[in-house]
């Protein structure tokens, strides 16, 4: 039987039970996955024991399997992983060491390295990780009371991937659990935001906020009534968790202003003003995105109201008097717009040509020339009558 071109088209890019992940990806569906990207290899592919995998591709992670888990058992983004793991410096020191510990994969709960490393491993596989300070602590390092890390420190951590969970569905959970994890996440946001690490401050927010938020613009449409969702909740757990909530959009905007994402900064701290209008944080922030925005105006209008409620607040202060020298400087630079657009403008270069110390004493030069000259005339026209 005769079979159409059409046809055979679909069976060759239809993978079959027996193709790998690796035959799979290179299929121009999957166009939008790099197959040579070192992660992604990484990913598609085992290595054998006691053999070293370049993660990222450059030498800053690298994993080693010490003991094969169960195949292809790896776990997913936002999956809940339960680990062990010893972490040392180079000269053996350890620095961490958790007997079982729960993280969520991908939600930054462990520096990057460790986070990274866990994705490509296996259930109950033993895996050594040697991780490069930009994946690590950095140029910070890690300062006392937990164990130091100096700065710019290589580690090495031996990991066992014990156990994987599905994430929970949020709205499953009770509120004090919601209200648990959601401030672990903004506090795991707090620690990247005091190192710099805004980027990943943000994802940490916005984590958070999953839990904080009591229901989501989603619910409605998926025919959860506020109102039956929020039936065994009492009013003061509401309002504990609504403000845990606004903490964590004050937080938000001061992460999105430090990486110049004025407009994201400005939604976040609106959030909190609309349900704290005199949240002084909020007030500052607020006025301090529309200086950088540009509305000098608007931003002295809003740190003032700031001012009213904290009168002795120096920040506050300090911010208000360079505003208000700035507008006072932006409105006569105006000013002579206007008065050069109107011609009114006096040009200061004739100014500054009458006012030099030449310009003065050219007309005293020229009248004594002047003078001179006409005495010479007056004395000619007397020789010339005595002669005749």
């Amino acid at each position: 039987m005769e079979t159409d071109a059409s046809s055979v088209d679909t069976i060759k890019t239809t993978p079959d039970s027996n193709s790998t992940q690796s035959d799979f990806i290179q299929k121009e569906l999957n166009f939008d996955i790099d197959p040579n990207d070192p992660l992604t290899k990484a990913s598609l592919n085992d290595h054998p024991v006691n053999e070293w995998m370049d993660i990222v591709g450059n030498g800053q992670l690298k994993k080693k399997v010490l003991k094969a888990g169960k195949q292809n058992s790896r776990p997913n983004r936002s999956d809940l992983c339960s680990v062990k793991f010893i972490g040392k410096l180079e000269d053996g020191t350890i620095i961490e060491n958790e007997e079982e510990i729960t993280i969520q994969l991908g939600d930054m709960e462990v520096i990057q390295g460790l986070d990274l490393g866990i994705t490509l491993m296996d259930l109950e596989e033993e895996a050594e990780l040697e991780i490069c300070p930009r994946f690590a602590y950095g140029a910070l390092g890690r300062n006392l009371p937990l164990p130091e890390i100096p700065p710019n420190s290589k580690l090495t951590y031996n990991v066992i991937l014990k156990d994987i969970k599905m994430e929970p569905d949020i709205d499953e959970l009770p509120y004090t659990e919601k209200r648990r994890i959601g401030n672990k996440k903004r506090e795991r946001g707090n620690w990247w935001f005091a190192r710099d690490e805004c980027t990943l401050a943000i994802h940490c927010y916005r984590k958070a906020l999953e839990y904080l938020t009591p229901f989501r613009e989603g619910d409605v449409l998926d025919d959860k009534k506020p109102e039956k969702m929020l039936e065994h909740v009492s009013d003061n757990e509401l309002q504990e968790i609504l403000e845990d909530a606004l903490k964590v959009h004050n937080n938000l905007a001061a992460a999105q202003l430090k990486c110049e994402a004025y407009d994201a900064a400005l939604t976040s701290v609106e959030n909190v003003l609309r349900c704290q209008p005199q949240n002084v944080k909020a007030l500052f922030r607020k006025g301090t995105i529309l200086h950088y925005k540009g509305e000098n105006t608007k931003a002295c209008t809003v740190l003032t109201q700031a001012l009213k409620i904290e009168p002795e607040n120096k920040a506050i202060q300090q911010k208000l008097l360079i505003l208000k020298k700035k507008s006072a400087k932006d409105a006569r630079h105006e000013k002579n717009l206007y008065r050069k657009m109107l011609g009114t403008v006096p040009d200061k270069r004739n100014n500054d040509v009458k006012n030099t110390p030449d310009y003065k004493k050219a007309p005293t030069k020229l009248t004594w020339s002047l003078l001179g000259g006409t005495i010479v005339a007056v004395v000619g026209i007397i020789a010339y009558r005595l002669i005749s």
